[in-house]
């Protein structure tokens, strides 16, 4: 009985070393599941070598990009066509030899055609040196210059000349116009010069001849410097020092002023705006050399126009303006820009009223004129309405004829020169009576 309680106790405490030596041992002479994964793999590569994995046999070196090319271009000259049926009259020998020869010459005229396009394809990936040519140099001189801008000025220049109340001189308007000309294809050139990075993200400006490398700076700087100087020379010795003040003012405020604030802060349409106002005063500054409060109401409605007018312009290029780094209102305050063009419209309506109160014009010119002004003041406000492209479409297109007809009717409805002179002999008179009477 003790031997039997020793062996129970000696066992039950020998268990748990005994199943860790076991365990021990299974692991190193038992097969595990990886080890029978492999007998399992070699036993199917053994008995079905349909299964077993081959071996690729290796590609040949692997051809240049190049070679590629060059094999695909003559895959595409290769044509396959198929021979037509040989008619019947005719041998087989004389139609075969006919079709031969067709296919031959068909082949030939593809691979010329193909070469000529290949070869412009390849001049065009090219950089290429811009060549300029004598008959060429007035077009691009012209483009640089913005002559159809540089007409526009000139235009409200002479009229502010003819509005003035002196007798006209054809040799000072003439020598006003071409001083005013001058200077505004300085300006323009100079506005040029400085925006050329800028202008090459625009698509509106991205052809012009600088961007393109049609003209060099320092040809464009020349010309600018041809134009400039003897127009604002013209102005002070032909015409009167105010009017070429005047004029060289102009370009300092549209080259140093206005061209750099355009990417800094939307203030520069309103610069720009006193830019386009100043020609009609130089007009006018031309005739009578003195700043008269018709100049100035001749600068206050060409200031007013240019909101409607530029505003429309720009809403419809605010991806433009935007991706050439323009602070422009149309980007940056789309709100303002149409309440601007909107108030600016009905500020037209007043200022032609002004007129016949300063007497510069008769009171029916205010009459006349309120249906052409109500109409783009009606523009003015659809495009604050709705905020579309059409509506600033049509307000920009109604501003281009609304100008020259309005400065029409202006002109039309002026007061003479000899009613003025009689209005103002009346006056003295009366006066001199008024004198008479009181002297005993």
């Amino acid at each position: 009985g003790l031997f039997v309680w020793h062996l129970k106790n000696t066992g039950i405490r020998q268990v748990p070393c005994q199943f860790v030596h076991l365990c021990r041992v299974a692991n190193g002479s038992l097969i595990t599941f990886q080890y029978f994964n492999f007998l399992k793999r070699m036993y199917v590569t053994q008995h079905n070598k349909d299964l077993s994995q081959q071996a690729k046999p290796k590609s040949d070196s692997v051809a240049s990009p190049f070679r590629e090319l060059q094999q695909l271009d003559q895959e595409k000259k290769v044509i396959h066509k198929i021979r037509p049926i040989p008619s019947v009259h005719q041998p087989l020998s004389e139609t075969s030899s006919r079709n031969e020869l067709r296919e031959m010459k068909s082949v030939a005229e593809i691979e010329g055609s193909v070469a000529p396009v290949r070869a412009e394809a390849k001049e065009d990936r090219q950089w290429k040196e811009m060549k300029l040519r004598l008959d060429d140099l007035p077009g691009i001189l012209a483009r640089l210059s913005k002559i159809k801008l540089t007409a526009l000025v000139v235009s409200t220049a002479s009229a502010g000349f003819a509005m003035a109340p002196v007798p006209f001189d054809l040799t000072c308007f003439l020598l006003a116009s071409l001083g005013t000309g001058l200077a505004s294809c300085a300006a323009n050139s100079i506005n040029q010069f400085f925006e050329v990075p800028f202008d090459s993200n625009m698509n509106r400006t991205k052809n012009r001849p600088l961007v393109r490398g049609q003209l060099s700076p320092l040809l464009a700087v020349c010309f600018a410097a041809s134009c400039g100087v003897p127009g604002i020379a013209l102005l002070t010795l032909g015409v009167n020092p105010l009017t070429g003040a005047l004029g060289a003012f102009n370009i300092f405020l549209y080259t140093c002023c206005y061209t750099p604030m355009k990417r800094m802060s939307i203030a520069n349409t309103w610069v720009g705006a006193v830019v386009g106002a100043i020609p009609p005063v130089m007009g006018w500054t031309a005739a009578t050399g003195s700043l008269d409060a018709g100049a100035l109401l001749l600068g206050g409605i060409l200031y007013s126009w240019q909101f409607p007018h530029f505003n429309a312009l720009s809403w419809g290029l605010r991806e433009d303006y935007s991706r050439g780094g323009y602070c422009m209102m149309s980007v940056t305050h789309p709100g303002l820009c149409r309440r601007v063009a909107l108030r600016h419209c009905l500020a037209l309506i007043g200022l032609s009223t002004v007129a016949p109160v300063l007497n510069i014009t008769t009171w029916t010119f205010p009459i006349i004129s309120l249906p052409i002004n109500l109409y783009i003041s009606y523009l003015g406000f659809r495009f604050y309405r709705d905020a579309d492209r059409s509506s600033s479409r049509k307000l920009f297109f109604c501003s281009l004829w609304h100008l020259p007809m309005l400065l029409l009717v202006m002109f039309t409805c002026k007061k003479s020169f000899l009613e003025k002179e009689d209005k103002g002999d009346l006056l003295g008179g009366n006066h001199g009576r008024a004198m008479e009477i009181r002297l005993p």
